[in-house]
């Protein structure tokens, strides 16, 4: 296997499936079987799952609530959306812990790293939710981060797009799609990778990205394989 310890992110809009809002269970199911085969493969699995098919607080809040109220909404959209993967990984024989950045005992266990760190080692995927705990991050800030923590080999963003592009390949036609990058590229070009503060903790801390597209979740397994798919972003 390339990658022995891997940070997944899955957008919310993903586990809606062609309904753009809820629960798809047929994806969701796909994923969790994508998992379970990449941890039969012995690789251990941290997960984080945004909120966006329930609620995003930027674009659902904006200009109707105040902003840290609008964030506290999405980040329980990614709790209800952990508990619910949880729910599917253990009908897959896969054991999962659901750790939460906000205490919310009835849930969720509350994060630590070192709990972290021994549910991986034990086989278990540790599912992260309720993004960094604080608002004005999004989760995809709250993927690098927890990446770093676990000090996963990578990150593994599944998108709904194949990889990064030099332009919106569904506005432009021209657009480019690029196989490596680094950084400073994407930062200086603007490009829709992430948002600049999780690709700026990814490049202070020297974490490898691979952008690519969750339409197929057997995706997952090939990149953890060492298949060339989507981008990757790292140093040079």
């Amino acid at each position: 296997m390339k990658y022995k310890r891997i940070l997944l992110k899955v957008s919310g809009e993903a586990l809606a499936g062609d309904g753009h809002r809820g629960l798809d269970f047929t994806v969701i199911h796909e994923v969790c079987e994508a998992i379970r085969q990449c941890r039969d493969l012995g690789v251990q699995v941290g997960l984080v799952i945004g909120g966006g098919n329930f609620w995003r607080g930027v674009k659902d809040g904006a200009d109707k609530m105040q902003r840290s109220h609008g964030d506290a909404m999405g980040m329980l959209a990614t709790v209800m959306n952990s508990i619910a993967v949880a729910d599917a990984l253990e009908h897959h024989g896969v054991e999962a812990r659901v750790l939460s950045a906000v205490e919310m005992n009835k849930f969720a266990e509350y994060f630590t790293r070192d709990a972290a760190d021994r549910y991986l080692n034990e086989g278990k995927v540790v599912i992260f939710a309720a993004g960094t705990g604080n608002p004005y991050f999004s989760t995809d800030t709250g993927a690098v981060l927890r990446g770093v923590e676990i000090e996963a080999d990578a990150i593994l963003m599944a998108k709904n797009v194949d990889g990064i592009y030099s332009a919106d390949p569904n506005v432009d036609p021209t657009a480019v799609k690029f196989d490596t990058l680094t950084y400073d590229e994407v930062l200086a070009r603007h490009l829709k990778a992430t948002d600049t503060t999780a690709m700026t903790l990814a490049m202070d801390n020297h974490m490898t990205l691979v952008c690519f597209a969750l339409k197929d979740p057997q995706n997952i397994v090939r990149v953890v394989r060492g298949e060339k798919i989507g981008t990757i972003v790292k140093e040079d």
